[in-house]
Parts: structure tokens; sequence; C-alpha cells
């Protein structure tokens, strides 16, 4: 998996408000989640005027169209002349994945068969799963077995 961050820099100019900002800001929030599909925050300049900084992100399966959809997606900022850019960083971040996972193969042979009990809980420790707890029962299953136990007790207590 390809994952995309890029860091923008902008600088409202006229802007005498932090709601005037504020409005500018979403509205380029906005545009670029419509027209790029980006997940996109401010994270830095909140308590300024002028000053902005997005933070965008995409994820894809080749590095090279997550770069081109950034790489426009900032030139798009620049287009929109409601602030300049000032600076903006890219990275591309390349994340390893099992090919069988992703293929859709078992995966039996990546497992160990080994069980654990935490706190009484048995589950599968080995594997790509390791570590990971199974989850809670909900409270309808919890409410069944409590039934379920009261109910065996009950026909115990008359054997």
């Amino acid at each position: 998996m390809i994952v995309g961050a890029a860091l923008v820099e902008i600088h409202v100019h006229g802007s005498q408000s932090l709601k005037q900002k504020r409005g500018v800001v979403r509205s380029i929030q906005q545009r670029l989640r419509n027209r790029f599909n980006l997940s996109v925050a401010e994270v830095g300049g909140q308590g300024t005027w002028q000053r902005a900084v997005f933070g965008l992100t995409t994820a894809g399966a080749e590095a090279v169209p997550v770069r081109r959809v950034l790489e426009r997606a900032i030139d798009f900022i620049e287009e929109l002349h409601l602030a300049e850019i000032v600076n903006s960083d890219l990275e591309i971040l390349v994340l390893p994945h099992e090919a069988s996972f992703i293929e859709g193969e078992q995966l039996a042979d990546e497992w160990d068969a080994s069980a654990v009990s935490i706190d009484g809980d048995e589950f599968d420790a080995g594997g790509p799963w390791q570590g990971v707890r199974p989850p809670e029962p909900s409270i309808d299953e919890r409410i069944d077995e409590r039934i379920d136990e009261r109910i065996d007790e009950s026909d115990e207590r008359e054997d």
C-alpha cells in the first residue's frame, strides 16, 4: 500500500479575523475533498488570522498516481486564488503487505496454531493478528450466557 501525505502552508491575504480565515480554510478543504477525494485537515496555524497549514493524505496501490493526485491538489489550491501557498512538502510512504492476504489466499500457513489464554479467554497468538484480543461478546450474548448458566444451575439442583 502506498500512502501519500502533503503539508501545505498558506497565507490568507486580507483576512482580518479568525472567522474570515476559517471561511477560506473551510472552502479550500471542501473543494479538495470533493475534487480529489483526499483526507484534509487544518494541522497548523489555528490561532492566527492569516496563516494555515493543511495536511493532505491519500492512499493507493502505486506511488506515481498517489504523488500525482497530491501534486495536482497543491496546484489546485494555488489556482483557487483564495490564498497564497507559502510552503509545501510531499512524502510518499510505501507500506509492506502480505501478498497472500491481499490476494485472498488462505492464511492458515501463516498462523501459529498455539492458543494463548489471557484472563481466561483463549485466542490464537500467532500470525498477522498476534496479540490481538478477540472482540468482547455483545450484551445480548452475555445475557444469553447468564440465562443458560442459571438454567443449568436450576437443572442441577432439581437432580
